[in-house]
């Protein structure tokens, strides 16, 4: 099967959006990923798109995907990949994205990546949750609009996660005293809804090759600024100046060391979820710790 045979789809929509006949020509696969098949794709004049492929019935969460990076765009913030295309092919759903030339972090673009990070925290949303339901992974994530935050983190990222380890036969202990206990952690805390990533890791933000910091696969949602930043903590954390930036315009409150465990939590569950293995183990001696603040 030649390449263009086997990209016809793809690049027939990628010729529709552009209003530009697109040919494939090379394809290269990239590594990184552990949902989707990823490749950089490239035309026979020159052009390339960043293409990200999976099984038919996951094209909600690519259109997902691109709904929250045209909002992220949309705000004028922090910069992430445009949106070229989405939809079928024969045997797999797929999302195109403009294809952005890495380049090496510096403290300057951690530094700016923490600005603009904050500068869409910023931004308040309408409600907490978001107009559509997406993943976060591979795992379905509800976002129904909620007023209030303890009550739509507790139902609908904890007891969500909860249940769907359950359903792997994997009962944690305590859960019900910290489910309970939640509001012990908001007694004087209270967040407005900022559009999130949702799924800021290191491995989703990097610089582009002018020396622009710049996010992607986002899983977003309105929620706590606060669930964004501490997930960058996991897996190594962000380089110093990152948040030195991010506090240089807009402080984090003083009780986020606390409620830092409490988001990450749902980032060691969703990980047990998809995984196993001693997420599991990381996520009970969370919910310990958690626990004995009030108890």
């Amino acid at each position: 099967m030649s390449l263009s045979h086997k990209y016809t789809s793809i690049a027939e929509a990628i010729s529709k959006k552009t209003h530009a006949s697109f040919t494939p020509y090379k394809q290269y696969p990239l590594s990184g990923g552990c949902i989707n098949h990823s490749s950089r794709l490239q035309s026979s004049d020159g052009r390339i798109y960043f293409v990200k492929e999976n099984n038919p019935n996951f094209l909600p969460f690519f259109e997902a995907e691109a709904q929250a990076l045209d909002e992220i765009k949309s705000t004028q913030t922090i910069r992430v990949p445009e949106v070229i295309t989405f939809g079928l092919t024969s045997s797999a759903s797929f999302l195109v994205l403009e294809f952005m030339e890495e380049a090496s972090s510096t403290p300057a673009s951690s530094a700016q990546l923490g600005k603009s990070l904050a500068q869409l925290h910023i931004v308040s949303q309408p409600f907490f949750g978001w107009e559509i339901n997406n993943s976060i992974g591979a795992t379905p994530q509800p976002n129904p609009r909620t007023e209030n935050w303890v009550d739509f983190y507790r139902s609908h990222r904890l007891s969500h996660q909860f249940s769907l380890a359950k359903e792997k036969n994997k009962r944690f202990e305590k859960v019900e005293e910290l489910l309970d206990g939640m509001p012990f952690f908001f007694q004087n805390y209270s967040p407005h809804p900022s559009l999130l990533h949702g799924d800021l890791w290191g491995g989703n933000a990097s610089v582009n090759s002018d020396g622009t910091p710049f996010i992607f696969d986002p899983a977003s949602y309105y929620g706590d600024r606060e669930a964004d930043i501490a997930f960058t903590y996991m897996f190594g954390g962000f380089p110093p100046s990152f948040y030195q930036g991010y506090n240089e315009v807009y402080p984090l409150d003083q009780g986020f060391r606390m409620r830092k465990s409490l988001y990450n939590l749902y980032h060691e569950l969703n990980h047990f979820n998809l995984f196993g293995g001693g997420y599991a183990a990381s996520a009970q001696s969370s919910i310990f710790e958690l626990v004995s603040h009030f108890s």
